[in-house]
């Protein structure tokens, strides 16, 4: 019960990584609110949680748009209080090519990737300031030091998460509030198992460069941020946890 008492708030996490942050949050003690723009999803996750006996709170966010991001944190803090803890995992995929990707492609894009990240932080730190006391964790990618084809997007967002992490780090570790990222390798989202039914050789190739022989399940990487929220890691701070498996350690 390392969360107990806290009110943790995950952006996406109606499914994937993000549901499973929720839910061991949830398992840790925390009250946990979550926005995501899968309203059907989350409102049927939510009422899953409350009937297992946990305080979980749904609210519709497009993380994209400042103002509904915004609408989402008011309703969120009327019900279970300042946020003691943040987690920015809502993100989309970008396979793009470099030249025929358009300048509203891009914006549309980041603004979600990149550009929410910093929205959360300014909604949450108010009053992480007033306690003296936060953690945000920010959900980057092993993309940010390695990547794949057509993905330049991605891997720029995921940088870009990574050195605004470190910023939020020094700004904000003078009030006591500590930022960190994980980054995830292959885990067995929905997301990854839609790309491995649309491209069946890609399931294969995948698993042949896991040091481990196998991919992450979603609640591994949830246990990592669970810790980081917590007073567990009370120093640790301005960090980017690799959970991968050992994949960024093998060379090409």
């Amino acid at each position: 019960m390392k969360l107990k008492g806290q009110h943790i708030f995950v952006t996406g996490g109606a499914a994937g990584i993000g549901a499973a942050i929720v839910l061991d949050a949830a398992q840790e003690g925390a009250k946990v609110s979550f926005c995501d723009i899968n309203v059907e999803g989350g409102k049927a996750y939510e009422a899953e949680l409350n009937s297992k006996g946990f305080q979980a709170m749904f609210h519709e966010a497009d993380v994209g748009q400042f103002e509904s991001l915004e609408k989402a944190h008011k309703a969120i803090v009327a019900k279970f209080g300042d946020i003691n803890g943040a987690v920015n995992n809502a993100g989309v995929n970008s396979n793009a090519d470099p030249v025929q990707m358009t300048d509203a492609e891009w914006n549309r894009f980041m603004n979600v990737d990149l550009k929410s990240v910093w929205h959360t932080a300014k909604l949450v730190l108010p009053a992480m300031r007033k306690a003296k006391k936060g953690s945000i964790v920010n959900i980057a990618s092993i993309h940010a030091r390695m990547s794949y084809p057509k993905y330049f997007p991605y891997a720029a967002a995921k940088a870009g998460v990574i050195g605004l992490t470190h910023n939020l780090a020094l700004d904000e570790g003078i009030h006591n509030i500590r930022t960190n990222a994980v980054s995830p390798g292959y885990t067995l989202t929905d997301i990854l198992e839609k790309w491995f039914t649309q491209l069946p050789e890609k399931r294969a190739e995948s698993l042949a460069v896991q040091v481990m022989g196998r991919m992450a399940q979603p609640s591994e990487i949830a246990k990592v941020v669970s810790f980081l929220l917590s007073d567990d890691a009370s120093f640790v701070n301005g960090a980017d946890w690799i959970v991968d498996g050992g994949l960024h350690a093998r060379f090409a």
